[in-house]
């Protein structure tokens, strides 16, 4: 006679999906930019310093670069995120926010050129907006959600049309 248990809670559980990522990009800033700060950090150092003694030299330069890194890091940690969970669904993940791909009516990759004006006149005040100075190109992603009063998604990419096609692939021409 053979008597079935209940499986016990060490024995292992089938883990969940983990989504796969079909797209991934970190909007780092400028290397130039680290060259920027290092310079700033040696001139504020240098002022501070004049005519002291080492240890003014050293306690704002570590206070300084600390700050400069701190700062650089903190700007450079937008990620834009492309996933596909296990039913199918791709998602796009920007900071906190998410967006499933079927509320994408109509979607473009808005290049360089026409920044000004999607970030301009032709703004909607409603819109997700994601951007950084130092990204020109952009995606739009106008929404078709009737629980949701956002007119359309406005995401930096340094590469839209490979997020477009890893987010809408049927929208892209």
């Amino acid at each position: 006679m053979t008597s079935t248990s209940p499986a016990s809670p060490s024995s292992p559980q089938p883990a969940a999906a983990t989504p796969d990522i079909l797209y991934r990009e970190r909007q780092w800033v400028p290397w130039y930019w680290w060259i920027m700060a290092a310079f700033i950090v040696a001139l504020t150092t240098a002022t501070v310093s004049l005519n002291r003694s080492i240890v003014w030299v050293i306690v704002p330069a570590i206070l300084l670069s600390i700050i400069a890194v701190w700062a650089l890091l903190t700007w450079s940690n937008t990620v834009v995120q492309v996933e596909q969970d296990a039913d199918g669904t791709r998602w796009l993940t920007v900071k906190d926010a998410q967006l499933p791909h079927d509320v994408v009516s109509r979607s473009t990759a808005v290049p360089a050129t026409a920044r000004r004006n999607a970030l301009g006149p032709q703004l909607d005040p409603a819109a997700f907006i994601v951007t950084h100075g130092w990204v020109p190109e952009h995606v739009m992603l106008v929404l078709d959600d009737p629980e949701d009063p956002t007119p359309y998604w406005l995401i930096g990419s340094k590469n839209p049309e490979q997020l477009l096609a890893a987010f809408v692939p049927d929208q892209v021409s």
